[in-house]
């Protein structure tokens, strides 16, 4: 069903690749790798179409189709192709290949690949590799009860999905990290190509070390068409995507054509040009020291969108045109037509050339696929869990901060983490399995001692001014969020450690990336076959509270909100209000396996409360009375309590508790401060969350509580709206009031400061609306003058910048 709009083409003169009429396959090759390509575009279209006779072993009826038609055939044949030379170069060469397949919706091509290859029916025992197999894996694929129509976890080979545009390059990069035997091949669809993050992903060549990394191939596939419009890179001339890749950094080898024979052999010069490129590279830098920056081959595939399928339905072109992209022929139940056309279709393929009479595959099919760990669908490296070690952590006594009397002193607690992450970094040197990355903010989020154990990747031009740049280092650094979080779940996916650290308010850029791994780690953790991987850890510093010098553009704390949205087994939410409290956590998260941690805390000076040991407690309970903060005494319970969650709540509600016991020294005060957030929810609808008797005995059930906390206050009301004394819950937190002010500025304008806190305890502790209306003239007073006092000073109040707690 060809249209014959191209010849097979092979890579332009400037590349260098050999006579481009030497024919690169043998009769026998070719006659098996096509044997192969054709099964699996065959078992393509039965996952689609069928749920029985899936040998055609009588004549089609529409009994035998699926009654839902779900799925994506317009990009199968192609990802069809490369799982079929891949195949080849990996057997011949001896490979660790692992394959990112960035059209995810082309699930039906990878699930086939898989499936021919044994490594399906290793991991699902009942989807035999014969015709009863083959009609289960048929009928489950997007079927209720069955199997996702993207290159889903449940996909045996796959770190990424694909659901979502945009990540497949910055994963394969990820993968390729710290792997300097994997070859990570990386299929980029023509509108994926289109994206943001996949655009930027291109850059990461300058990042990818040819000594300790592995290598990474991209494959460009251009079929013309998205869901119904053209591609751009498919409609620009030649020589202008040549430039733009070339320009990219990379030397594209180009594969065009529509004659099945003529592309075999076109695809199987470039991967043999581009493999023995990769290592060519590969031994100048590790034999010869070579420390110029390489020009990595790829691959631009160009075959027709739906290669293969009816050439028109109803009167209408369908191959090479958008009409491919889903299912060709959707009324296959109700139109006798469309039931013949597909029946011709699948017997195209020829199956009784490719089947035995009992389903399974013939030799020739066979005789491409690689055996073991080598083949795709079994690589450890797509079950990173299997490969993945204990990460050495030291231990936090080492980094711990003295605190012989809570807030007598003050520490950047993220200059402390650094500290203790520069020893992480030191303890894996040889190993090479953890990575810190971030978007250009290593040293503004006070993390820079990690220098001392490792500079910061960079493979490009170095000039005598720059610091710290590494060509082996393992400190990521590039301008851009998506890369960033691209890189390191790829990194994690593939049996590494790492951390992300960004400015609070930007991260938010990847809000949908995060939202896909969490995804990911939802149905990982119902896969038995699928080893925990370690966590993916954020470190959200430059916050909120302390971007008073950048202003409104830089404040905003919604990605806790974001994250406590989503699937409550995989996200935890950690607010520590100290240096020692953060390395706690931090020690915490760096050691768990499946999660989302979300880490906040400040980069700026901020008085110590807990010693080590009591830090720990505090960050294994979640959530606790701070009795040294407060002035309940005996049996009495407490008149009010204050709450506060984030280190800046935490200062603001220590001053509020500590101006209460001078003015209101009668007053029973209970100070709570809570690090894990999620403990605010019911036990039943999160792990961490607190049952309703410890929920009452903290915060109690008919006493005012007055929460200062990080973020924006609805979250407290949504998390704790079940709870007996909600009614009596007042949440002050960030409003989306901010502009570059004073750092006290800031929580007065959002009504977070010390002294509006004590002015709600006066308002609605009963009885001290009359008792103490004084004293809440005072406050606002305070108030009033600190109004003044900035615009005059440029400063805070000194009573404000110079508070020390004298608890």
């Amino acid at each position: 069903m060809s249209v014959d709009r191209h010849q097979a083409s092979d890579p332009p003169p400037a590349s260098g690749r050999g006579n481009p009429h030497l024919a690169a396959l043998g009769d026998d090759e070719l006659r098996t790798l096509d044997a192969h390509w054709r099964a699996a575009n065959y078992l393509a279209v039965g996952q689609i179409y069928l749920m029985a006779n899936p040998l055609l072993t009588e004549e089609l009826r529409p009994d035998h189709v699926k009654p839902r038609l779900l799925g994506h055939w317009g990009t199968s044949p192609g990802l069809n192709l490369v799982y079929t030379h891949l195949n080849r170069v990996i057997r011949a060469r001896d490979l660790d290949a692992l394959c990112v397949w960035g059209p995810g919706h082309g699930g039906p091509a990878v699930v086939a690949g898989s499936w021919l290859e044994g490594s399906y029916t290793e991991t699902y025992p009942d989807i035999t590799r014969d015709a009863a197999g083959m009609g289960r894996l048929f009928k489950q694929f997007s079927f209720p009860g069955g199997v996702p129509s993207h290159v889903a976890p449940e996909t045996p080979g796959s770190i990424h999905e694909g659901g979502e545009l945009g990540y497949s390059l910055s994963h394969a990069y990820g993968a390729a990290l710290d792997h300097p035997d994997l070859v990570v091949a990386c299929v980029v669809g023509d509108g994926e190509a289109e994206t943001g993050p996949l655009a930027t992903s291109w850059h990461s060549n300058k990042f990818l070390d040819p000594v300790h990394d592995g290598a990474v191939l991209p494959i460009l596939h251009l079929n013309g068409y998205k869901i119904a419009n053209p591609a751009v890179l498919a409609r620009i001339p030649d020589d202008e995507l040549d430039a733009l890749l070339r320009g990219y950094g990379h030397d594209p080898l180009h594969v065009i054509g529509d004659d099945p024979a003529a592309v075999h052999q076109s695809m199987a010069r470039a991967m043999d040009a581009a493999l023995d490129r990769i290592a060519a590279i590969q031994r100048a830098a590790r034999e010869d020291g070579a420390t110029e920056r390489p020009r990595w081959p790829m691959i631009v595939l160009r075959t027709p969108k739906g290669w293969t399928g009816p050439a028109e339905v109803d009167g209408l072109p369908v191959e090479n045109t958008w009409r491919s992209h889903q299912v060709p022929l959707p009324g296959v139940r109700d139109n006798p037509d469309h039931l013949r056309q597909l029946e011709a279709w699948l017997r195209s393929y020829r199956p009784q050339e490719l089947f035995d009479e009992d389903g399974r595959p013939h030799a020739d099919v066979l005789a491409c696929v690689p055996a073991g760990a080598r083949r795709l669908g079994s690589t450890p490296y797509a079950n990173g869990g299997l490969m993945l070690r204990e990460l050495p952590m030291p231990p936090l006594e080492r980094h711990a901060v003295p605190v012989d009397k809570p807030g007598a002193t003050m520490h950047e607690p993220t200059r402390v983490l650094g500290d203790l992450l520069r020893d992480v970094m030191r303890d894996t040197a040889d190993r090479r399995d953890f990575r810190l990355v971030g978007p250009d903010e290593t040293a503004s989020n006070r993390l820079q001692a990690v220098y001392e154990a490792s500079g910061k990747a960079w493979q490009a031009g170095t000039y005598e001014v720059d610091e710290d740049l590494d060509r082996h280092g393992r400190v990521m650094e590039i301008l851009s969020e998506h890369t960033c979080q691209g890189w390191l779940e790829g990194y994690l996916l593939t049996g590494r450690h790492g951390l992300f650290s960004c400015y609070e308010a930007f991260v938010h850029i990847v809000d949908s990336m995060v939202n896909q791994h969490i995804k990911w780690l939802r149905v990982t953790r119902r896969l038995p076959w699928r080893a925990p991987i370690a966590s993916l850890n954020y470190l959200l510093t430059s916050h909120v509270w302390r971007q008073d010098h950048n202003g409104f553009s830089h404040q905003d704390p919604g990605f806790v909100d974001h994250i406590l949205n989503k699937s409550q087994e995989a996200v935890r939410v950690y607010l520590p209000p100290d240096a020692n409290t953060l390395l706690s956590v931090a020690d915490h998260c760096l050691r768990s396996r499946d999660y989302v941690n979300v880490i906040v805390a400040g980069k700026q000076p901020c008085f110590d409360w807990l010693s080590m040991e009591d830090a720990r407690a505090h960050c294994a309970r979640g959530a606790g009375i701070w009795d040294w903060a407060g002035t309940e005494t005996g049996d009495r319970e407490p008149d009010v309590v204050l709450a506060c969650a984030g280190d800046v709540p935490t200062q603001e509600v220590m001053a509020a508790a500590q101006l209460l016991r001078r003015h209101l020294p009668e007053l029973a005060v209970r100070v709570v401060n809570v690090v894990d957030i999620a403990r605010l929810l019911p036990r039943a609808e999160h792990p961490h969350g607190m049952s309703d008797f410890e929920y009452d005995g903290l915060f109690t059930a008919d006493k005012p509580v007055i929460f200062a906390y990080h973020g924006y206050p609805w979250l407290i009301h949504r998390l704790a709206y079940r709870r007996t004394g909600h009614p009596h819950l007042h949440v002050r937190g960030y409003k989306e009031i901010g502009t570059t002010t004073t750092p006290f500025d800031m929580v007065v304008r959002n009504d977070l400061d010390r002294y509006r806190l004590v002015m709600d305890v006066i308002d609605r502790v009963p009885g001290l609306a009359v008792r103490a209306a004084a004293v809440r003239q005072r406050m606002e007073d305070v108030r009033l003058r600190h109004h003044d006092w900035i615009r005059e000073h440029g400063t805070d109040l000194p009573e404000v910048a110079d508070w020390t707690w004298d608890g």
